[in-house]
């Protein structure tokens, strides 16, 4: 009877999973086609059924900025990068999306933080986490080497190799959970309205420090009833409605 159970529920996901599929594959049609709405509406039907991918985010965010949505052709490729880091098409059509916005704010990092951030994105967190599993092994390895073998030239070879992998280790756990922290806490957004002013203060006698719009990326500091205080790529940071933004 439980045999019975289990082959009735990998049929009935099996069949659901073909259904994803035929709906995706047809709204790349539409895609194809011009018929963007279309499409928009199918991708947004899946996602509301729970399922998502770095595919079906960047193909809705492909299909918003065909339609000239920018702030969610923005918002969607940003999701679609934080579950696939590192795809050239998605680093290619967010910077020609970027290259269409105001993005005032933006200022070229200094080499090392690219250098870091490009390192960073090589991987997912999962890829890192994993990265780190197979780390502690050789460190498991190594300690026993230096440990349980009697042979100087192994016992300083185990030695050294659990030193690195231990340091290595520590880096890769470290930069698993803080990607795993940047898709938990989604503190970064995008706005999606078509101008936005932001202010000195979280009321509206608050000074005008800039004027925004759509599709410029911001990360969330706090939040005060209606307001969000936001900072800006170049480190200014000042307060906005929080109706105006949807985090990534």
């Amino acid at each position: 009877m439980k045999s019975l159970v289990l082959i009735l529920l990998v049929f009935v996901c099996s069949l659901s999973h073909a259904e994803t599929e035929y709906r995706m594959q047809q709204a790349l049609s539409d895609c194809q086609e011009g018929k963007y709405s279309e499409a928009i509406e199918t991708y947004e039907t899946i996602l509301s059924e729970g399922r998502e991918s770095a595919t079906l985010y960047y193909n809705l965010g492909y299909a918003y900025y065909k339609s000239g949505k920018l702030g969610k052709a923005i918002l969607n490729m940003e999701r679609s990068r934080r579950l696939n880091p590192n795809d050239p098409d998605v680093e290619a059509n967010l910077e020609q999306a970027y290259s269409m916005t105001d993005q005032m704010q933006t200022l070229e990092p200094v080499f090392l933080v690219r250098w870091w951030r490009s390192f960073t994105n090589i991987m997912s967190s999962d890829g890192w986490a994993w990265t780190f599993v197979v780390l502690f092994v050789l460190v498991l390895l190594g300690a026993s080497g230096f440990l349980f073998t009697d042979t100087v030239a192994i016992r300083k070879l185990g030695f050294f190799s659990a030193i690195v992998s231990v340091v290595l280790a520590v880096i890769a756990i470290t930069i698993s959970i803080d990607k795993r922290g940047e898709i938990i806490d989604g503190q970064d957004a995008i706005i999606m309205s078509a101008s936005v002013t932001m202010t000195t203060s979280p009321d509206k006698n608050g000074s005008e420090m800039a004027v925004l719009h759509e599709g410029t990326h911001v990360e969330i500091l706090s939040e005060l009833g209606e307001w969000i205080e936001v900072k800006l790529k170049d480190g200014n940071v000042g307060w906005m409605k929080k109706t105006d933004v949807e985090v990534i």
